[in-house]
Formats: C-alpha cells, structure tokens, sequence
C-alpha cells in the first residue's frame, strides 16, 4: 500500500526524495478514485475520469517511453490535458509518446515557462555542461526543442477536466514559472518542487537566480489550504492535514530563518565571506527526513540570496578587477617555492581535516602548473576526498567532476 510506504518515508525509514525516487519503475500507484501516482525523476501525477486523462507534469525526456506504457496500462482514456509545474526538462518532456498515438493535448502553464524555454535555446551549450557536472552524466545532451504551453496564466487559473477541478496559483520559489495546484474534490495538493523531500533547492550553484523569500511565502500559503493528500513531483505523498501542515511550515520556518540570518549580515554591512561562514539554519529541525541538505545545501542558499539582494560584488575590493586566476596562482607559488610546494601543502591540509583550505590550495598549484602530472595528480586526490564527504548531490557532483578533470592529466 501506497500509504504505508509514504508513513515509513515519514519517519526516515525509507529514503524518497528528489535524490532518492524509492519506487522508480514501479507503474502508476493509486491514490484516490480517478488518480494515479507515478514516480521517476520527475513524477507525474494521472487524473483519469469523463472518459479523458489529465496529466500534472509530465516527466523527463529519459522516461518518456516507460510513462506512456504505464499510464496507459492503467487508464486507456485519451490524453486532453497537462499541466506544467515549472519549466524543468524532468516535468515538460512526457508527452511524446501520448500525442503520437492520440490527440494533441492542452498544455497548461504559467506565461514564464515559455520564456524559460526560450532562454535554454539561448543556453543550450552552458545547459548541457552545468548538468553533465551536477549529475555526473558526460552524455547529456541538453534539448534545443520543446512543447510549448497552449494555454497560459499570470496570476491564477481555474480548469474543469477528467470530472475534475484544477485550481492552478502562480508562485514562485526555485524557478520563478511555479504552478501550484490543487484539486478540491479530492483535497490535493500538488505542490511541484516547491516541496522535493530534502531542503528547498534554492542556491544551486550553477543555475540562475532562486527566489527564497517567496518561496516562504508560496509554503505558508499551501499550508493553509488545509489539503489531506499532497504529492510532490519529487519524493513520496504525505498523507493527512497535519503531517502536510507540518512538513510544509517547518520547510518554511528553515528557509525563512537562512533569509533573515543573511539580510541582518547583508544590512549591516558584512562581506559575503563573513555572511556564508556565519549563517546556520536551525538546529532543531536537523533531524526532519523533509530538511536534509541531500540536493542543496544552506551555504549556496545564503549566496544566491547575496545575489538577488546585494549583486555580484562580494565586498572584498581585491576581487571587484581581479587580476586572473592563473597569474594570482603563479604568484602565490612562487612566493611558497613552487607549484609542488603548494601541491605538498594541500596534501597536508587535506590530512589535517582542512578540505576546503585544500581545494584552494590545490587548485592554485594546477593553475601555476597545469601541465604538472603530479600535481594534478593531488588535485585529483583532493576533490575525489571532497566529494566522498559531501553530502549535497551539487557540491559533489562539482567536486568529483574536478576530481575527473585532473585524473585525466595526471
């Protein structure tokens, strides 16, 4: 049973969030008369009803195929409608397959996804090496083309498919196109990835800007809803009001405390350095299964939050006209007798417990020697220890590509 998995989720016996999708490969799992949950990367949530199907989200190119045959071994209705949470290729990529042997569908969505799309055409390349680097995947390839929305909306929209009511709310938190929805029939809440099972994906490093004050906002808000089903389109449904209530305002309160935290910094003047080493969320919420840093992680939290509120100046007046990395390097060893000197002093910060002094370190030898075998061979050894101890997918996932980086050329 669906709702025993989700209690076992609930207490940390079972693993499922956007890292960890625990019953991927498992078919369309029913929740209620008419609706279905399927879970991949992305999970897609299956209405069936009136003789029709309803999709939210959609799922990811890399699954498309594996959808269509397991939304259609439960429910032969035709595809008439979809909705889009957001704009990520893990929730827009599904349709494909419905729409070759079916009817064209309606896409429903906010009016920034298409600009979203829009923006990947102009970012394919960067796209494709940002996730190659996040997921560990060399063989990605990021999609030039894509299923644009047919109906769009602002600030909020009501539709009426499947038998069904979909009250759809514009918010925004890691993507600024979020869609809300929510089905009162059935008191769901559909929430996107405005809630994934781990700490709010808002200060990827690698993405564009994330949106943490209002993504408070959008919680408190699906909080009062009062839902008794919620179904994220990453991790397990949560089932009853109080548990949701719980998940989503406690996931509100770790968020808003890193924002105030940072803005008190921010306003009294602090540098960026101070801010990111000072800031901590709270403590008593370190134990939620909903709040691990297993995805993202508090400290690029507080930078992206610098960089939606402070710009890009981190108050250090040395790096406002730098001079290049490799020239600083070069500097720096030749002041500590050469590259291999620095090599030897990241080895030794490395078995000092210092890692974060030791990828500096070792990165400043590999710029002063980039064609040194050796020390790229320490380079290699420090981010490969780096990445072995993170915890969040994004650190590790840029650890271990400096790791691959370096291994090549030692």
């Amino acid at each position: 049973m669906i709702e025993e998995y989700a209690d076992r989720v609930w207490r940390g016996e079972s693993d499922d969030s956007i890292v960890d999708a625990g019953l991927a490969g498992g078919g369309v799992h029913p929740i209620a008369g008419g609706v279905g949950w399927w879970q991949g990367f992305g999970n897609v949530i299956a209405f069936a009803g009136e003789g029709e199907l309803a999709l939210f989200d959609t799922g990811s190119p890399f699954s498309a195929g594996r959808l269509h045959e397991d939304v259609r071994a439960w429910s032969r209705a035709p595809l008439t409608t979809a909705f889009y949470s957001h704009g990520h290729i893990d929730h827009v990529f599904g349709l494909g397959p419905f729409e070759e042997s079916g009817p064209r569908a309606t896409v429903y969505a906010h009016e920034a996804v298409g600009d979203r799309f829009r923006r990947y055409v102009l970012t394919n390349g960067y796209n494709a090496v940002i996730n190659q680097r996040q997921f560990q995947a060399d063989d990605l390839r990021w999609p030039t083309e894509y299923r644009h929305p047919d109906v769009t909306y602002r600030d909020a929209l009501t539709v009426r498919r499947a038998g069904l009511t979909f009250e759809l709310t514009h918010a925004k938190g890691e993507t600024d196109d979020a869609t809300v929805g929510y089905v009162p029939e059935h008191r769901l809440l559909l929430p996107g990835d405005l809630f994934i099972w781990v700490t709010p994906n808002c200060g990827n490093p690698q993405k564009v800007q994330r949106y943490p004050r209002e993504w408070v906002h959008a919680l408190h808000r699906m909080a009062a809803m009062d839902a008794e089903i919620m179904l994220p389109s990453h991790g397990a449904p949560i089932f009853g009001r109080d548990r949701i209530r719980q998940a989503l305002l406690e996931t509100a309160e770790w968020l808003e405390s890193l924002v105030a935290q940072t803005l008190d910094l921010l306003n009294a003047g602090a540098r960026l350095d101070e801010i990111i080493h000072t800031v901590r969320p709270p403590a008593h919420l370190s134990d939620r299964p909903y709040l691990r840093a297993r995805y993202d992680e508090p400290e690029f939290v507080v930078r992206n939050l610098w960089r939606l509120y402070g710009g890009w100046y981190d108050g250090n007046p040395a790096t406002l006209k730098p001079a290049p990395d490799a020239v600083v390097a070069g500097a720096v060893a030749r002041l500590a007798g050469g590259p291999a000197a620095l090599a030897d002093a990241a080895l030794k910060a490395l078995s000092d417990g210092d890692e974060r002094l030791a990828g500096h370190l070792s990165e400043m030898a590999a710029l002063a020697a980039p064609d040194d075998a050796g020390v790229h061979r320490v380079r290699a050894e420090v981010f490969a220890a780096r990445a072995a101890n993170e915890r969040s997918l994004m650190a590790r996932g840029v650890f271990a590509w400096a790791a691959a980086e370096s291994g090549k050329r030692a």
